[in-house]
């Protein structure tokens, strides 16, 4: 009996789930790109790495200035006799409520560099952090464009396959007629439902890539899973991105080129701050405290009288610190440090070396692939033109019996290629586009 329930409840729960309908939501590519950059967990965290080095920044420029501190103390204990002369003098001192107040200020002149090597790299770690941020952001967006574009080339291969379907189904119609007053044969109609079968397949699949590549670009721009995503921007309308933009190699303003440039002035200001390390360091110090309660208690007993003896201390003073400090010998460990400082710089240089000729030559690739896509373009317009042309002479050549069948359904895969060529030659240069104006460091 419970399972019965059971099933019950789960057959109208998934009812339910199936009858509602998925709500669509038009997005432009624009509108794709800032939900993605609003919503990636990935760009969140750079934010709030560029905002902890900013707070680092503040943080070491603290160092050049003086440092207040303040100090309170109190004690209370018992009194400690002092002095004891038999039953004649007898001092005490009294700490009971006795405090000391002050405050100390402290000012480094000179500690070697080591202050301003710390408030450059301070400055170099929020410049990476920025950069960081821009790379990360760069990959969202190119990351969005693809899956944009692939869920447009889809789209277009559905309809695209959807007229297909009615081009064969109107050829079914006509082959029918032609049968029933046997004009066509059997054979005939088998090659034709044969070839609707074969497209039906590929409009399912096609159908269900669209699916999936809407579930892709939901999941990175972060929206509901449950609604359908229609691209109101699309490969055929859209001008090209950088069709008016001189084809270059610069890439100067690449991000990972930057970080690379970086990480050398790091290691040069590694190099400044261990070489701080053996020279001197003088500092300042000024302090003022207070002290009070303090108390002296005695008494001295004369053969006529006693006299109390009671005083207490309190006032305050000034101090004045000055520090140098000067290393002698180590054993030359501070030299070695400097040493290895200097080769964690060369090899950052040879990596970033090694770095620039991998980005030139993937530069170089992105503008070939660019030129690539627009003539592959141009030549799928011809082809899709005279695929045209061809299905609409054989069409006409099919109703006035001068082709056969064969010749017919041959044009018409011709067509279907051509289309689905001209789709995929289209999406391919938008994603080459996007991808050139990532590695030159330009797509924001």
């Amino acid at each position: 009996m419970k399972k019965s329930i059971l099933s019950l409840i789960l057959f109208i729960c998934c009812s339910q789930a199936f009858s509602q309908e998925t709500t669509s939501l038009p997005l432009s590519l624009q509108e794709c790109r800032k939900m993605a950059l609003d919503n990636n967990e990935q760009v969140m965290t750079a934010n709030n790495a560029v905002e902890k080095a900013k707070l680092d920044r503040q943080i070491a420029f603290a160092q050049y200035l003086p440092k207040v501190d303040g100090s309170f103390t109190m004690m209370h204990m018992q009194d400690q006799d002092l002095l004891q002369i038999s039953n004649v003098l007898g001092v005490s001192l009294q700490t009971r409520g006795a405090f000391l107040a002050g405050v100390n200020v402290t000012l480094p002149l000179y500690v070697g560099g080591q202050i301003k090597a710390a408030n450059n790299l301070a400055r170099i770690g929020q410049t990476v952090s920025e950069e960081q941020r821009r790379k990360i952001r760069m990959q969202v967006i190119a990351d969005v464009d693809n899956a944009y574009y692939t869920l447009i080339a889809v789209r277009s291969k559905v309809q695209m396959l959807e007229a297909y379907a009615r081009q064969m189904q109107g050829l079914y119609d006509q082959v029918k007629l032609a049968k029933d007053v046997q004009m066509a044969t059997e054979n005939d109609m088998l090659r034709v439902s044969t070839k609707q079968n074969e497209v039906s397949y590929q409009l399912q699949k096609a159908r269900n890539g669209e699916q999936l590549c809407g579930l892709a670009l939901a999941n990175i721009i972060g929206t509901d899973l449950g609604q359908t995503i229609i691209p109101t921007d699309t490969v055929f309308n859209s001008e090209s991105t950088i069709r008016d933009i001189q084809l270059s190699e610069d890439f100067s303003t690449r991000p990972d080129l930057l970080l690379l440039q970086q990480q050398v002035k790091v290691n040069e200001q590694l190099v400044k701050k261990e070489r701080s390390n053996y020279l001197p360091k003088v500092v300042i110090a000024g302090n003022y405290s207070y002290h009070s309660n303090l108390k002296l208690v005695g008494e001295l007993n004369l053969p006529s009288r006693t006299i109390d003896y009671n005083h207490t201390f309190k006032g305050g003073s000034p101090h004045a610190l000055f520090s140098l400090r000067l290393p002698i010998f180590h054993w030359g460990a501070e030299i070695k440090k400097v040493k290895k400082a200097k080769l964690s710089l060369n090899d950052s240089k040879l990596q970033l070396q090694q770095m620039e000729r991998s980005m030139r030559v993937e530069v170089h690739r992105a503008v070939q692939n660019v030129t690539d896509g627009e003539r592959m373009v141009e030549t799928a317009i011809v082809g899709r033109e005279q695929a045209d042309e061809n299905l609409r002479v054989m069409r006409e050549k099919f109703d006035n019996q001068l082709c056969t069948m064969t010749d017919l359904l041959d044009a018409q895969s011709q067509w279907q290629q051509a289309r689905s060529n001209l789709i995929e030659s289209q999406t391919q240069l938008k994603i080459y586009e996007t991808e050139y104006l990532r590695v030159t460091g330009r797509l924001e």
